[in-house]
């Protein structure tokens, strides 16, 4: 079975879709399959790697409030063993839709169970809120990964969603975990950046990671051609900044991969 891990910020513009799509994107190309499932509404996720939702008959908005099974709903990316289960501009409408059904919190978790054993990693791409969606993603989730930006008001609305963990724990999956905290939009030239950093690293401690994503043009650049970090320009400071982070992962759940001949790569 592989890990599920949610990326999750409520607060906008602190890079959880380029996490999304470059993390998952940094795993597959270590040869882990990874399936990227995009639960927001706005579907960067998807239009990010390249798939126009338009063009998508089944997406994620099936599957909560349809009933499609999600197996239905994969598609295969530019990316070897990267897959992508689309959103669609129609789930910005689905918390409403839900909100009756019976168990609407584990509608997602219920979904992607049969995909559980297929993928080494499953990432999701939360939006920036800690609605229904949201909860259904921590629910259905065995950690999550949460973005900061290295700016001011950096670590501003965190303690809201480090409650709403909080709760989710006890009242839904007690087994959701901190995977860890992300520095992003780092820049060395600056003493903010460094200040952040320290801020942040004194609130969390040993839960934030080593890798760091700096400012990168190329980064900002990729999904306008709907191509990962990788694709798009592989010796990019982005793009190593993500496989740095995608190693470091793999090494966090070394115990989960001990027979993975790619483990080292």
């Amino acid at each position: 079975m592989g890990k599920i891990i949610s990326i999750a910020n409520q607060k906008g513009g602190v890079g959880k879709t380029t996490t999304a799509i470059n993390l998952a994107a940094s795993l597959a190309a270590i040869e882990h399959p990874t399936l990227i499932v995009d639960i927001d509404p706005q579907n960067n996720s998807t239009s990010g790697l390249g798939i126009e939702s338009k063009t998508v008959t089944n997406s994620v908005y099936e599957v909560m409030v349809g009933g499609v099974e999600i197996i239905d709903t994969v598609h295969q990316t530019e990316l070897p063993f990267l897959d992508l289960v689309p959103s669609h501009i129609n789930l910005v409408g689905a918390e409403i839709e839900m909100v009756d059904r019976s168990e609407r919190e584990r509608i997602l978790s219920k979904a992607i169970e049969p995909l559980s054993d297929k993928y080494d990693f499953i990432i999701i791409d939360c939006p920036p809120s800690l609605g229904l969606l949201t909860i259904n993603a921590l629910t259905a989730s065995d950690s999550v990964l949460i973005p900061v930006q290295c700016e001011y008001f950096a670590l501003e609305g965190l303690g809201q969603l480090l409650n709403t963990i909080k709760i989710v724990r006890q009242h839904l999956n007690p087994e959701l975990d901190i995977e860890g905290v992300l520095l992003t939009m780092y820049d060395t030239r600056t003493r903010l950046s460094n200040q952040v950093a320290d801020e942040v690293k004194r609130y969390f401690d040993d839960r934030v990671f080593s890798s760091v994503i700096s400012r990168n043009v190329r980064l900002a650049e990729a999904p306008s051609f709907g191509k990962p970090a990788i694709l798009y320009d592989a010796t990019s400071v982005g793009s190593k900044n993500y496989l740095s982070l995608a190693r470091e992962i793999i090494q966090r759940n070394k115990k989960l991969f001990k027979n993975s001949p790619v483990l080292t790569k």
